[in-house]
């Protein structure tokens, strides 16, 4: 049940209306915008009549919830989840982000390399593999805590922020010291004890969509992470397997669009994972943020040729350069701008 309160409504009728869902037992979500608080009442009540709710002092709206995701729906925040990160960058707003990097951090200089390279390119966000999940046991599997030490070093150097993959519960007290933002890849969108967990770590999540999964599916994924008190949460469609196989995933443009009218969270764009590889990411990434992307999610390395993983689906850096000057011209048409870009870079 989601009741919306009036934007005069006082503390204690708010706090009267909680009392009575809990009272029910519902597990209430309060979330207030920038006029109006939302209740968001989360459970499986035996008997309960929302015309109660509807006559209350103090309420605008309640009704009933159709949709199985009860926090991540529109309806939770009608006027869409922000995400605010420590530097002041917003995701969610009129800015679009871009978050670029090696799939791997491999060493000190190609990382620092790297971060150097997105800064310059426009970007705000560093990625990089520290744990890295691997079709093959033999591929290379990452640096560990080495490599978070690296990204952190490299992105302070920089100005950037932290995004990168966490893979099992172990790992979220390791690297909340080194990141700005947890990473749940494809593979572990329905790791769902990961996803409780995150739920509640007062820090950023960005959820990409798995390899197979549907709409509905994603946004029950995020339900796992909202329910626990964790509202920064970003979604990032990173493209589905099909029956194609020229690209190495089938990019679902149509998603971003379609994710923006059922959820209030704030909707990435991979087209590196989305497409495989290097010379369809810009048109893709290009086409994301035309379709309604908050950012992008993109693999650079400083020598592709040479990268341990991902190479053929890394950009080359004048590749980023290039994208991110055409996203700059492409932006304002769809009424948006691309976020500026940091301004600390050290040779």
């Amino acid at each position: 049940m989601i009741v919306a309160m009036q934007d005069n409504a006082t503390d204690e009728q708010i706090q009267h209306v909680i009392e009575r869902m809990v009272e029910l037992g519902f597990n209430v979500h309060r979330t207030t915008g920038e006029t109006q608080t939302i209740l968001a009442g989360v459970g499986t009540p035996a008997h309960f009549e929302v015309t109660e709710f509807q006559v209350l002092g103090g309420v605008a709206q309640a009704y009933r919830i159709s949709s199985p995701y009860k926090l991540a729906g529109r309806g939770f925040r009608p006027e869409g989840t922000r995400v605010t990160f420590p530097n002041g960058l917003v995701v969610g707003g009129e800015e679009v982000v871009v978050m670029a990097g090696p799939c791997s951090v491999e060493s000190r200089e190609q990382i620092r390399l790297s971060a150097q390279q997105v800064a310059a390119a426009g970007g705000q966000f560093l990625r990089g593999g520290a744990f890295k999940p691997r079709s093959s046991p033999y591929s290379f599997q990452g640096m560990g805590l080495e490599g978070l030490k690296l990204l952190r070093e490299a992105a302070d150097e920089t100005g950037l922020l932290v995004i990168t993959e966490v893979m099992e519960i172990s790992q979220i007290e390791l690297m909340l010291p080194y990141i700005d933002c947890f990473q749940v890849g494809a593979r572990n969108m329905q790791n769902f004890n990961l996803l409780r967990e995150l739920g509640h770590v007062r820090k950023p999540v960005l959820l990409k969509r798995g390899i197979a999964a549907t709409i509905e599916e994603v946004l029950l994924s995020a339900e796992y992470i909202l329910s626990g008190g964790n509202y920064d949460l970003m979604l990032c469609e990173r493209g589905i397997r099909t029956f194609e196989t020229y690209t190495r995933n089938t990019m679902d443009i149509s998603a971003i669009p379609v994710l923006k009218k059922l959820t209030h969270l704030p909707v990435l764009g991979d087209p590196s994972h989305g497409v495989g590889k290097r010379d369809l990411v810009p048109p893709m990434a290009l086409a994301s943020v035309a379709a309604g992307a908050d950012g992008l999610l993109m693999e650079m390395h400083p020598n592709p040729d040479k990268a341990l993983s991902d190479g053929a689906q890394s950009l080359f850096p004048e590749q980023l350069t290039k994208l991110v000057e055409r996203l700059r011209r492409l932006a304002p048409v769809v009424d948006r701008v691309i976020a500026p870009a940091v301004s600390k870079i050290h040779a």
